[in-house]
This record gives C-alpha cells, structure tokens and sequence, in this order.
C-alpha cells in the first residue's frame, strides 16, 4: 500500500499554483513531486495534486493508496460527502473518479501540521514557478 500526502498552494487565489506530493511505502519515503502548475485557485491546486498523486499510484502500480490532505473540501467531495458545485472543479472529480478505477483508494483529512512535507513542496513550486516564469519544475528521490 502506498499512502500519499498531498497538498496545493495557490500564491494570490488565483495566482501561480504549485503542488506536492510525498509518497511513502510503509515507513520508507519513495517519491516526490513539486511542480508548478500555472495560475488558478487552491482547489484546483488541491484537485491536481490528488490526479497527481494517482497517476503515481498507477505507474508504481500500486493497487492501494492512501491519500492524506489537510484539504477538508477536497477530501470531502472525494468522499461523496459535499458536491462539487465549482465548475472548474468538476472535470478534475471526473479525472480523479476515473484514475481511481482499478485502485482501492482511501481518502483521509489531516491537519495541516501533519502534512508538512507536501505543504512545503507545494508552496516552493508555486514560488520557483513564479520566479521562472512559469516553467515547470519537478523534484523526485
């Protein structure tokens, strides 16, 4: 099983958007990911770092994933406990209902000083982005 924490960053909602992604297989830290994703809102910020940390999943080819954000909303609407209302929001549901086709996928809301780790990786990629330009830039172990 692998669980990944998850966070996006918006600097201005909307302003320039970066995610994070810290994957963990049992204790040991396998990958990340911080990117800068353009401009947009944090929930979209939020909705991309999940497709992400998905993607992930399927190319490890992981079957189990345990998705962790400090997004009350985002892990909300993933429960099918809120509605997505926001239309920019909903073709990401769609992606991420799709990408978890195949996968058992648990989606679990923590506080936000427990996901340090994807914070931080989401908030450098949105500041570096910002910096360049806009030219993405990916970190992974």
């Amino acid at each position: 099983m692998l669980i990944i924490f998850t966070d996006g960053a918006s600097l201005g909602n909307p302003g320039p958007m970066g995610i994070g992604i810290v994957v963990y297989r049992g204790e040991m830290r396998i990958e990340e990911l911080s990117e800068y994703i353009g401009t947009g809102t944090n929930n979209i910020a939020e909705y991309t770092a999940v497709i992400k940390a998905l993607e992930t999943a399927h190319r490890i080819g992981e079957r189990e994933v345990h998705i962790k954000s400090d997004s009350e909303l985002v892990v909300r609407q993933m429960n099918n406990d809120y509605k997505v209302k926001d239309i920019k929001l909903k073709p990401l549901k769609r992606k991420i209902d799709s990408l978890c086709k195949g996968l058992e996928v648990h989606f679990e809301h923590i506080p936000r000083d427990k996901n340090k780790e994807a914070d931080k990786l989401s908030k450098e990629a949105a500041k570096l982005g910002k910096k360049r330009g806009g030219r993405a830039y990916q970190a992974k172990l």
